[in-house]
Order: C-alpha cells, then sequence, then structure tokens
C-alpha cells in the first residue's frame, strides 16, 4: 500500500489538440481534474475443490492389525472429517459466489440510479465504473459516453447533444467519403429541375456535361478530388487489411456474414474519415484494435436507437480516447516532448520510484528496456495484451481516472511489471522479453488494477510497501 501518495500536475499540453473539421465536432479532450478516491476492488476466489467418489474399501472396513495400526472407526472419522472440510470448502466458496453476485447487483442498481438522475454526478460515476461496469443493459455505453465527455451531465441535454453530433457526422461523411464522381454529378435539387426544363425545350443534339480539368481522374492539381480520392487508396486497403485482423477469435468483427462487415465497413468508415481530416497524422496500424473495444460497446447496447448510430458515436469517442497520446502516432513528434519516446521514458521513472530493484535490474542486468515490450502496450491501449472482456474492465478504470487516460495507462503498466517482478528478477534478456511480449494470462485481473490505483503516478518521491 501506499505510504505516500501524491497528486500527478495537471498536464501542460493544450485540451484542443485535433485541428480543422475534427476540432470542430469535438470541444475538448480533456478530462475534469477533480481527484476521488477509489474504492478498493473486489479480489476474485477460486472455487472449491470437487467432491471425489469414494472407491471400493476407502472408508477402511478391516480388521483391526496386530501391530498396532489403524482401527476400523479411527480410519473412518479421519475419512469423515475430509470429508466435511471438502464440503465447508465448498460452501465457504459458494458463499463467496453468492456474495459476489449481491455485490454486482449492488453496483449494477448504484449505476442505474446514477444514470437516470437529471444530473448526473460524474464523480460518484467515475468511483462506481472504475471497480468494473456490469455487462448488459447498455450501462458500459451509456457510462463510457460521460466519462470521455461525449454526453454532457444533465440528462435534458442528451437528446439534444446526440442529434448534433450524430448530423455533424453525417455532414462529414458525405463530404469526405463520398466518390469524386458523386461531387461532381451532384447538383442541388433546385438547379436539377431548371437544367431538365431547360433541355427538353431544346432543339438539336443533348449537350455534354462540363467537366473542369480540376475534376478529371488524370488531373493532376492539389486540388483534384480525383487526386486526393486516390491518395487514400492506399490507406482504405491497409485498413481493410487490419480490421479484416481484429479479433480472429470474435465473429462480431472476423466473420464474413453480412453483420460483421456491415461492423467492419462501419470501422473503416471512422477510421477513413479519421485519416481525412487528420493528414498530419493518417492512420496507423493498430488503430483499428483500440477502436474495437468502443464500436462493440456502442453497438451492442441495448437502446436500439444508440446502436444504430454506434458508427457517429464512436467517431466521437475514438477521438476523445487518442486525446493525449495522439502525438504517439505521429512520427515526425517521437523526440518531442509529447512523443512515445518520452512518455516511455516516463514509465521508466514511474517504475523507479516505486520499485528500484526491479528498475535496476530491467534497465542494466538483463538489458530490457521500456521500448522493447511497452511501445505497443502505451500506443495501442493494452489492448492486445489481454483477452477482450478483459480490455473492457481495463478500460473502465482507465476511462474513469480524473487525470486522463495516459495517466493511469502508464500505472496499469507499471503494476504489470511488479505482478510479474519474481519471474522477471529471475529471468535473462531473452526470457524477459518473451514474457512481456507475451504477457501471461493468468494475472488476477482485479488485483492488478488495484496495484495501479496504488501507484504513485509522481516521480518526484514514492515508496512501495507490497
Amino acid at each position: 500500500m501506499l505510504k505516500d501518495k501524491i497528486k500527478l500536475p495537471a498536464s501542460d499540453k493544450p485540451g484542443k489538440i485535433f485541428p480543422d473539421r475534427l476540432g470542430s465536432l469535438v470541444m475538448a479532450t480533456g478530462l475534469e481534474e477533480k481527484g476521488n478516491e477509489i474504492e478498493r476492488s473486489e479480489f476474485e476466489v477460486e472455487s472449491g475443490e470437487e467432491l471425489e467418489a469414494i472407491k471400493p474399501g476407502a472408508l477402511g472396513f478391516h480388521r483391526e492389525s496386530d501391530d498396532g495400526g489403524e482401527t476400523v472407526e479411527e480410519e473412518k472419522d479421519e475419512n469423515d472429517q475430509r470429508i466435511r472440510q471438502k464440503v465447508n470448502k465448498d460452501a465457504g466458496s459458494a458463499s463467496v459466489s453468492l456474495l459476489k453476485s449481491i455485490s454486482l447487483d449492488e453496483k449494477r442498481s448504484d449505476l442505474e440510479y446514477e444514470l437516470a438522475r437529471r444530473e448526473i454526478n460524474l464523480e460518484k460515476l467515475r468511483r462506481i465504473a472504475s471497480t468494473g461496469i456490469p455487462d448488459g443493459g447498455g450501462l458500459r455505453a451509456t457510462a463510457w459516453k460521460l466519462l470521455l465527455g461525449y454526453l454532457p451531465s444533465s440528462h435534458d441535454l442528451w437528446e439534444t447533444q446526440l442529434k448534433e453530433n450524430r448530423q455533424k457526422y453525417a455532414s462529414m461523411k458525405e463530404e469526405l467519403l463520398l466518390n469524386p464522381s458523386e461531387h461532381i454529378w451532384k447538383e442541388p435539387k433546385h438547379l436539377s429541375s431548371t437544367k431538365m426544363h431547360e433541355d427538353n425545350n431544346a432543339d438539336g443534339p443533348l449537350k455534354r456535361h462540363e467537366i473542369s480539368v480540376e475534376d478529371h481522374p488524370l488531373s493532376l492539381d492539389k486540388e483534384s478530388l480525383w487526386k486526393q480520392y486516390f491518395q487514400h487508396t492506399e490507406i482504405v486497403e491497409q485498413i481493410d487489411r487490419d480490421l479484416q485482423r481484429t479479433h480472429p477469435d470474435m465473429p462480431f468483427f472476423s466473420a464474413e456474414t453480412s453483420f460483421s462487415q456491415k461492423n467492419r465497413e462501419a470501422m473503416k468508415n471512422i477510421l477513413l474519415l479519421f485519416a481525412k481530416s487528420n493528414p498530419a497524422i493518417c492512420y496507423v496500424q493498430g488503430m483499428n484494435e483500440v477502436l474495437a473495444p468502443i464500436y462493440f460497446v456502442f453497438s451492442t447496447d441495448t437502446d436500439k436507437q444508440n446502436a444504430e448510430n454506434a458508427e457517429a458515436d464512436s467517431f466521437s469517442c475514438f477521438v476523445r480516447i487518442l486525446g493525449d497520446s495522439v502525438d504517439h502516432f505521429c512520427q515526425q513528434l517521437d523526440n518531442s516532448s509529447s512523443g512515445i519516446l518520452a512518455t516511455l521514458s516516463r514509465l521508466s521513472d514511474i517504475l523507479k520510484v516505486n520499485d528500484e530493484q526491479l528498475w535496476h535490474h530491467l534497465e542494466f542486468t538483463s538489458k530490457v528496456k521500456t521500448q522493447f515490450y511497452a511501445f505497443r502496450w502505451i500506443t495501442l491501449l493494452l489492448t492486445q495484451e489481454f483477452k477482450f472482456e478483459s480490455i473492457l474492465r481495463i478500460w473502465d478504470t482507465i476511462l474513469s481516472n480524473t487525470f486522463g487516460v495516459q495517466d493511469m495507462l502508464l500505472r496499469i503498466c507499471c503494476a504489470m511489471l511488479l505482478c510479474v517482478k519474481s519471474r522477471l528478477l529471475n529471468g535473462d534478456f531473452v526470457a524477459n522479453i518473451k514474457l512481456l511480449q507475451h504477457y501471461p494470462d493468468d494475472i488476477n485481473l482485479e488485483y492488478l488494477l488495484q496495484v495501479a490505483q496504488d501507484i504513485s503516478p509522481d516521480t518526484s518521491s514514492y515508496i512501495l510497501s507490497i
């Protein structure tokens, strides 16, 4: 547990980081900076051992031995005691399961009550969500939208805000994703009507539609719609390939059904629109993995209207969740204070003040640098390190953090190292690289998240005792 707990100073990065069209859709990317204490999560308790079948003669019905061996009654009592212990253990596990079920129901009830209020208490919502949001009922979809600031705290404004954001997305999609030929031939209705009337009254041969040089498919002009369209063809192909590999074990993403294809098409629209709206960042391989949890949660919302608008809502929340880490995807900013190298260095510093022994072993003894394993952890928000249901649980905690996604993300990364400390200290370069690039799935996730909550994000002074 912590002996000293020091809050991280607020980031000096500007809140509005997305240019042009994206900035008009997402007005702020920062989360509120009002601290709150996190309730301790429940730890999972393994179920007890099942009763073994009693074999013939196992109860010891035999004559007492002449050399002082056990009697029939003594052996029977011993077996009875062992059976009673097993029964008690099973009963205890059943009691724990029942308590967990009751606790989950209470959490669901608290969350439903909070989300139904006219004015949402965001501090309380963060407190509940940080311990894990129950599946089902659309609770996670609504909570994530609130935690990301996509929905306002006032319930009365939800309908207006959603309608406005969804209309903006539709307009951006129409402007940026249409085939150039659709733009060229598209005319306002009143012009089309007038032109048709003139053509009907005209004598002689039909007139051809005039196409400017800039609108020709072979035009090299920078302002040509066709030139811009062809420039993004390779990006579309890369997105398609990545989407085919997104969670191949989940039919939602990877099956060849019309349902899965619809999901991939919606995700492609989001990623391509992001790329076109942010030419300095464009599309980077792996963004599909960050989008997947958001789109899955929103499209499986039990509210039919919300599920139908999952594409528009996912786009805005995808932009927001990348808010304080978007520079990680821009290679030109790798060496800047907001680039990925600076973030990796910060993770190393956090580990050093939390466990200098482990830090020294990784940095100098086994020479396992943070960029060898944590680059993927950080840029993809741990989406490649855990099973999908665990990713959703981790994101409940990440999105609930008052100081933003990156702050809690780095604490969880540090906790991942601390939870395998003994294995790392006993490992060399090869063993440790293998362990960290294929993080073990037998780690108690709730314990790991609790360790992350207790880690100090401040690298100036800290003492850890676990």
